[in-house]
């Protein structure tokens, strides 16, 4: 039941983002300043956070190279 539940938000964030309404619904307007995309960052991080759930961490593509050493001479 829970696997259902999270993929249900991953499915609604998902198609909040997608925004096949064209804008004609939206929880937050994006024309009030500061706080107009808070509704599509937090969609965005509920899909993250269901996709990690079930096994794909698309943080990583997020997260700077870690260093490569020189090669030896």
């Amino acid at each position: 039941m829970k696997k259902l539940l999270v993929a249900l938000a991953g499915i609604l964030a998902f198609l909040y983002l997608m925004n096949p309404t064209l804008g004609i619904f939206e929880l937050l307007p994006d024309n009030i300043p500061l706080v107009g995309n808070l509704d599509e960052a937090t969609a965005t991080m509920v899909l993250l956070a269901v996709l990690r759930y079930f096994g794909w961490d698309l943080t990583d593509l997020f997260r700077p190279a870690p260093p490569r050493l020189a090669a030896r001479q």
